[in-house]
């Protein structure tokens, strides 16, 4: 009913920590101007992942709560506030079903960063062998 309402919730406080992330990031490299700097991939870029797939997976839950009618265009917006059952049946659908797919896409995340950082060490690795 209203479970992609979680993972939006955590879609805005990535987008707000990714913002302020990129402006650090860009007065860091203005202070660091010199080319010393070890490569590797910024935070927010990989922030940017994060939004991307939280927000992809908004959107195709709200389309699909909107195509079954639980989601429509006047208010209160969502069929499951009219009744008090059925908010608190979506409220308990947010807390289980909205939760878990906010956090199963955190992990995916997680592990595509690591992942990421592994791939960029070994190459890093693999330039130094070359070159020395």
């Amino acid at each position: 009913m209203a479970c992609f309402i979680v993972s939006a919730a955590e879609a805005v406080v990535v987008t707000a920590v990714k913002k302020a992330e990129e402006k650090k990031e860009i007065l860091t490299a203005q202070e660091n101007s010199d080319n010393t700097a070890v490569k590797r991939i910024p935070l927010s870029r990989k922030l940017t992942w994060l939004s991307n797939m939280l927000w992809g997976g908004v959107v195709l839950l709200a389309f699909e709560h909107i195509w079954h009618g639980e989601v429509v265009p006047y208010f209160p917006f969502l069929t499951a506030m009219y009744d008090p059952s059925d908010t608190a049946e979506m409220l308990q659908e947010m807390a289980t079903v909205g939760v878990g797919m906010a956090v199963l896409i955190t992990f995916v995340w997680v592990v595509m960063c690591v992942a990421a950082d592994a791939l960029v060490k070994r190459s890093d690795r693999t330039a130094d062998d070359t070159i020395g």
